[in-house]
């Protein structure tokens, strides 16, 4: 299929290209409370292509791009048709001229983890038991999941020499917890490991269900006012990612964000915690064929990394570090039980917690929260957060306790001061 696919870009005069080759097998599992409803097995094998087409606009020099996915069902006069009709879009891509990566061919790399010495099935069968492993109580329980097992072997292929190849494997899903009493409700929860995190999707499944008691308990909302907020869960990963989008090279191009390497990002006057984050290599290689490793982002809350694909880090004259979808923190100063001194309201779970990247405001309805007067937690539910990152962030709190989140491993909880509530 390559050669076919190379035959039809010398059949349509392309000489700049990129192939991602992608072979999956992925077995699905379908969960009616602990009984197995639907097992699915699937094989998939495609190809990603994408023409770069060199041409000027107003005498400047650009390079336009088109992308389309190919099966190997295809004959080639239907290859070079796809290709030919990729190739001429690209003329109406109207990017400034960059250069593509460039490499050679490197050996095959299998990413080793716990899962890769596993067939689908054990894998499958460990991670059920782990999903199920806390259902044992009567008034809250699973409703529903499902769980997916994925083997990827990636191959990358470009006009500028890069031939590299790898084998990943990922675990992920989705299930749904309920509670009838006092009222019916539920919570929906998802999660993805590269790993074989028995322990990690026990205890998120653990939490889950003792969150949504809560939430069936829970009748009022907080009364509207100015609250020291304490976050958990995945709403700490999607604060966090501020900072992970602001520092692309993506959003300092256009000027949507003024990082630069060298900048205190959470200003002079830090009166908080200083911010530690690195970014973390999911692949070896980008879907570019960039090579891909560890990168220190945020030491101090000095900005060390800009990062993003060869298009804008070309644009910036920087090195392409390739797109990073997982980060890590350490460890914060306080304790949970330190935490949780004095009147805070701690948000457990939203309808939509969201971060805005550009404006910097981030907020959510509350599904469920434990109001605090410093004598007395009540569990409650409506009204809604708001506030701003740029206004918070030099007064930040982390806890010690960690979490391994979706994309994410590190504080389980983070203290933010003077946020206003919407409530009754």
């Amino acid at each position: 299929m390559i050669e076919q696919i190379l035959k039809a870009f010398n059949h349509n005069n392309i000489i700049k290209y990129r192939i991602n080759e992608v072979e999956a097998e992925q077995l699905e599992l379908f969960f009616i409370r602990r009984k197995l409803d639907m097992r699915r097995g699937k094989k998939v094998h495609k190809y990603n292509i994408t023409v770069y087409r060199d041409f000027e606009k107003d005498g400047k020099k650009n390079l336009g791009s088109s992308e389309v996915e190919l099966s190997e069902s295809m004959t080639q006069d239907e290859l070079n048709q796809k290709i030919k009709d990729a190739y001429f879009s690209a003329s109406f891509v109207s990017n400034p001229y960059y250069e593509l990566p460039s490499g050679t061919k490197e050996e095959f790399i299998t990413l080793e983890s716990g899962l890769s010495s596993l067939t689908l099935e054990e894998i499958a069968k460990k991670m059920t038991e782990a999903l199920f492993a806390e259902d044992t109580q009567k008034d809250v329980f699973l409703n529903s999941a499902e769980l997916f097992i994925n083997r990827e072997t990636c191959h990358i292929i470009n006009s500028e020499g890069i031939d590299v190849g790898y084998k990943v494997n990922r675990v992920n899903g989705e299930f749904v917890a309920q509670c009838k009493e006092p009222q019916d409700v539920e919570t929906y929860q998802d999660f993805a490991y590269d790993d074989l995190d028995t322990d990690a999707l026990r205890t998120k499944v653990a939490e889950t269900l003792n969150l949504t008691k809560a939430r069936a308990q829970a009748i009022k909302a907080p009364a509207a006012g100015t609250y020291s907020v304490l976050l958990s869960g995945n709403s700490v990963k999607e604060l966090i990612s501020y900072y992970i989008s602001r520092s692309g090279a993506g959003m300092i191009y256009p000027k949507y964000s003024n990082y630069q390497t060298g900048m205190m990002i959470q200003g002079e006057q830090i009166t908080g915690e200083k911010l530690n984050l690195t970014l973390k290599a999911r692949e070896p290689y980008s879907v570019e064929g960039i090579s891909m490793k560890d990168r220190v982002l945020l030491e101090d809350s000095v900005l060390k990394t800009i990062h993003g694909t060869c298009r804008f880090s070309y644009y910036l004259n920087i090195e392409p570090t390739g797109n990073y979808r997982r980060y890590q923190m350490p460890a914060g100063s306080k304790s949970m039980e330190e935490l949780k001194q004095g009147k805070y309201l701690h948000v457990i779970n939203f309808s939509d917690f969201q971060m805005d990247s550009f404006t910097g405001h981030f907020g959510g309805e509350i599904r469920l929260a434990f109001l605090s007067d410093g004598t007395t937690i009540t569990p409650v539910t409506g009204g809604s957060i708001s506030g701003n990152i740029l206004e918070a962030q030099k007064e930040l709190v982390f806890s010690k306790e960690l979490q391994k989140e979706k994309g994410f491993e590190g504080p389980y909880a983070v203290l933010l001061k003077d946020i206003k509530v919407a409530g009754c």
